[in-house]
């Protein structure tokens, strides 16, 4: 992996209609992609482009995108200017050098300053000496020296980029090739469905304590396997049993130790017993992983012992029950007779991968661009909300936040995380997808969703 590894930071172009947004991102990515036209307010397609400059890559967002009517624009500028900071690693902000210091520009300025995110002015449409007189006034701004260009004839842009590119954080650290010890695997499930059996066939000799009577294993052991040509660190769990509030003594803490060794893992084997109706107690397991956000793999046990019948009658179960986690990977096994047990690595492997992926910004817009424009978001309020700017903003689990202009129906959001899944994968793991809102001034401030 290069320097880039990880995501790529974002610059995002902010200011007012007519001052060169558009302008200025056609000559940093070198080719004319933002629709211009002398018109305020006509920037209509996408707003995040992949750019480079010196060999570093960034993702350059336009937010004159954000808002194709141009009626009462101006005024949600400074709002614009606020996600923009919130989601941006640095700001470049454009000034007309020719018109001078406006007031929504003061507000922008204001919006930017308190951010405390790295800001860069930028004077456009400096053509000539005479008016790289006039760019001194625009220090009263208050957010340090103004850079005077062309976006137009791309004069001084080079200079700018340099000036971004120093702003810029570090290269996030290459995540693969550092030392993070064995992967770690929980053992879950409800009591006597075989997890014990499972550890022993895996580790290949009789460590833990297997008891037909339901429940003997008491505490988490932890077991380091080699398998697959590498080592996995296995969290053997007490089994689950009954509802926390009517677990008693040994058992309450059994479950209080699932849940610790949940949060100590990164990706959860959940064991069904595959010769019995799926039972509350799999599916109240099944939630607690969700629950704990780790990548899962559910290990049908016993398949050894279904016939056609039961085969048959469980994928009608799995298919009216786990609704929830479709996206978890299934292997069908036998702990006792080792069928399948070689499968269960592969799966964890993928599922792990789905849990570790990040999907690059650019590559994510141009595709909620294209989700958008064939299923827009439903009509609330007698407005269409829209989707401003999406970005992943974690890994382990995969956390998507969709900067939008309205709230988004539940539906809409299940729908945007199908579509996700089916465009990027993520088998194995669970992604979340929540929304920032962007209200019109005036409005009561949105809650984070």
């Amino acid at each position: 992996m290069g320097p880039d590894a990880g995501p790529l930071p974002v610059v995002a172009i902010v200011g007012r209609p007519n001052v060169g947004k558009s302008t200025l991102v056609n000559r940093i990515i070198g080719r004319r992609e933002a629709v211009v036209e002398d018109v305020p307010g006509v920037t209509r397609d996408r707003v995040t482009y992949e750019a480079s400059w010196r060999g570093r890559r960034f993702t350059l967002v336009d937010t004159g995108g954000w808002d194709p009517d141009a009626t009462g624009m101006g005024l949600r500028i400074a709002e614009q200017a606020q996600v923009a900071a919130e989601l941006a690693d640095v700001v470049v902000f454009v000034v007309d050098a020719t018109v001078g210091v406006t007031d929504a520009d003061e507000a922008v300025g204001t919006v930017l300053r308190r951010s405390g995110k790295p800001v860069i002015l930028a004077a456009n449409k400096v053509d000539n000496q005479r008016l790289e007189l006039e760019v001194a006034a625009l220090w009263s701004l208050g957010l340090g020296e103004p850079h005077p260009v062309s976006a137009l004839h791309g004069r001084a842009s080079g200079d700018l980029l340099d000036v971004v590119l120093d702003a810029l954080p570090e290269a996030p650290p290459e995540r693969f090739g550092v030392e993070r010890g064995p992967r770690r695997v929980a053992l879950v499930g409800k009591p006597n469905v075989g997890k014990s059996s499972l550890l022993n066939k895996l580790v290949g000799e009789e460590r833990v304590l297997v008891d037909p009577m339901a429940g003997t294993t008491r505490d988490p052991v932890d077991e380091l396997v080699e398998l697959g040509g590498r080592t996995w660190r296995f969290v053997d769990t007490a089994g689950i049993r009954r509802r926390e509030r009517e677990l008693k003594g040994a058992d309450f803490y059994a479950g209080m130790r699932t849940k610790a060794a949940l949060e100590r893992s990164e990706v959860a084997v959940v064991l069904i017993d595959a010769s019995q109706p799926l039972t509350e107690q799999d599916l109240r397991i099944m939630s607690m992983v969700i629950d704990s956000g780790r990548a899962m793999v559910v290990a049908f046990n016993k398949w050894d012992l279904l016939d056609e019948d039961r085969r048959h009658m469980l994928e009608r179960e799995i298919d009216r029950q786990m609704v929830r986690t479709p996206w978890a990977l299934r292997v069908n096994i036998s702990a006792k007779t080792g069928r399948n047990v070689d499968k269960l690595v592969p799966a964890i492997e993928r599922a792990l991968d789905s849990w570790s992926t990040r999907v690059p910004t650019a590559r994510l817009n141009a595709f909620m661009a294209e989700l958008v424009a064939a299923t827009p978001p439903p009509v609330r309020g007698g407005k269409q909300p829209k989707i401003l700017f999406a970005t992943q903003a974690d890994v382990e689990p995969p956390r998507f936040v969709l900067f939008t202009s309205g709230f988004l129906e539940e539906t809409y959001r299940r729908y945007v995380e199908r579509r996700i899944r089916e465009e990027f994968g993520f088998a194995g793991s669970p992604i979340m997808v929540s929304m920032r809102i962007r209200e019109r001034r005036g409005a009561a401030p949105a809650k984070r969703r």
